[in-house]
């Protein structure tokens, strides 16, 4: 399949409960609106083998990143709480289970909103979390698919001080100086539908180099009403967007966009022409 003639969502949770009563319908609207490829990121264990069986059912237009989001829930309570090492417990026994599948490891990264970090404990450990992750994902040879909410500069940071070359910053809500700190060492921004309404991703896609840009939705959230579930099938809204405002043919950025996630997942070539 040519994937540079259609959409490619890098960053999509089609695994979530949210999808359960119509999902395969979500995939149809999907490929009816031009998605040629979907990137699908877990943020907990029990997502792994849904995702994994997911992108299996179908293979070639859903690809599967597994990890663990700075953010985990807290069991038996609607309440959510900082990621802890021993979160991780079977990641890495997975990814080697099913290396020859995944084509990233995510959805990792740091979230410094104040309501999940009590103590200064929570942010050592989130950086912990992340640090191991990289650490797998530099042995696999895999790219990391990062959340940086309210810690833009931070995750910026720790991933130079790691070393990381290949990495994709969904939905980032920093400064464009930090994201183009980003851009200097390869990183890549991905944006979601909410840009249609969000001034800050406006500014910052105008920042960005579009050789440095990648589109999403983050379904089901982040989509361009904040009231209804978001799908991959809006993800022509974040392209038109940036269109405007790189001032360039909506076909020509999805053409780039394309390109550039094909480039960061490298894996996903295998089933390319």
């Amino acid at each position: 399949m040519d994937f540079t003639s259609g959409f490619i969502d890098c960053h999509c949770h089609l695994s979530a409960p949210e999808f359960d009563s119509d999902r395969e319908e979500v995939i149809k609207r999907a490929k009816a609106n031009g998605v040629s490829a979907i990137i699908v990121v877990t943020e907990f264990s029990k997502e792994y083998q849904k995702t994994l069986d997911l992108c299996k059912e179908h293979e070639g237009f859903l690809f599967p990143c597994i990890g663990i989001h700075p953010v985990q829930e807290m069991t038996g309570t609607d309440l959510s709480r900082s990621s802890k090492p021993d979160d991780l417990d079977n990641l890495e026994s997975i990814i080697k289970d099913n290396k020859d599948t995944l084509v990233g490891i995510g959805e990792v990264g740091l979230d410094f909103t104040p309501r999940y970090i009590k103590t200064a404990d929570d942010k050592d450990n989130q950086r912990k979390v992340l640090r191991e992750q990289i650490k797998i994902a530099k042995e696999f040879g895999l790219p990391i698919n990062v959340h940086s909410r309210s810690a833009g500069r931070p995750v910026i940071n720790l991933l130079k001080d790691e070393n990381v070359t290949s990495a994709v910053l969904h939905a980032f809500d920093g400064r464009p100086s930090h994201a183009l700190e980003g851009v200097k060492h390869g990183f890549y921004f991905s944006f979601p539908p909410c840009i249609v309404h969000s001034e800050q991703k406006k500014k910052l896609a105008k920042a960005i180099p579009i050789e440095h840009i990648l589109l999403e939705t983050d379904s089901p959230v982040l989509g361009p009403d904040k009231q209804k579930r978001n799908e991959p099938a809006n993800i022509r809204l974040s392209c038109e967007c940036i269109a405007e405002i790189k001032k360039m043919a909506v076909e020509d950025v999805m053409k780039i966009t394309s390109e550039n996630a094909l480039k960061l997942f490298p894996m996903m070539k295998r089933f390319s022409k």
